[in-house]
């Protein structure tokens, strides 16, 4: 039985939005082929009739890092997750992190496509404080096709976010739980980590 943790780390559903059945490259690539704007976007995710496929085996998304990013940093200092070593993510949970409080800020995720072509993933994040929830976070990675030895992981960058501030938000640390996962419900990655608020980084 779900949890209602897994619940809140479900995706949202679009109305009128229905998942249709998963389909191969090369049923990609011959499909609706005398579209010429179609045609475009399947060639912008490495998609043509005939090209070769990664076999596939193993997880379609391999998800390599979690950063977060803001101008105000100080230089040479770097938040970023190791989200392929399973030592590291286990740390995460125990070590909060400290995120200064009232400034802009985003996260950024480095991921592989391993084979198929993705679309419906997303990066889910629950914020929580003493066990109440206080914050989600969802964001579509979009539509991608295998990576290649020219292009050998995919980066992407969600909007903007704000830190809260205040004496009352720097008190306690803030527990996290990140997803990514598609609208099948296929999960690819899924870890905690831990964050406090305070005046500087």
């Amino acid at each position: 039985m779900a949890s209602h943790e897994d619940d809140e780390l479900k995706p949202s559903n679009t109305p009128g939005y229905k998942v249709t059945a998963a389909k191969g490259i090369e049923e990609y690539a011959q499909l609706d082929a005398e579209d010429e704007s179609l045609a475009r976007w399947k060639a912008s995710l490495g998609i043509v009739p005939g090209g070769s496929t990664a076999p596939a085996s193993g997880p379609k998304v391999t998800v390599l890092t979690l950063e977060l990013g803001s101008a105000t940093l100080p230089a040479g200092k770097a938040i970023v997750f190791e989200l392929s070593n399973p030592a590291k993510i286990a740390e995460l949970k125990k070590t909060p992190i400290t995120i200064k409080e009232g400034v802009e800020y985003n996260v950024r995720i480095t991921f592989k496509v391993n084979h198929s072509i993705i679309s419906g993933v997303r990066y889910i994040q629950i914020v929580k404080r003493a066990g109440v929830k206080v914050d989600k976070l969802e964001q579509m990675l979009g539509s991608y096709g295998p990576n290649t030895a020219e292009t050998p992981f995919y980066i992407k960058n969600f909007d903007p976010e704000e830190s809260p501030s205040g004496m009352l938000a720097r008190s306690g640390s803030y527990s996290v739980r990140s997803r990514v996962i598609d609208d099948d419900g296929e999960v690819y990655a899924d870890w905690e980590w831990s964050f406090k608020l305070a005046k500087e980084w």
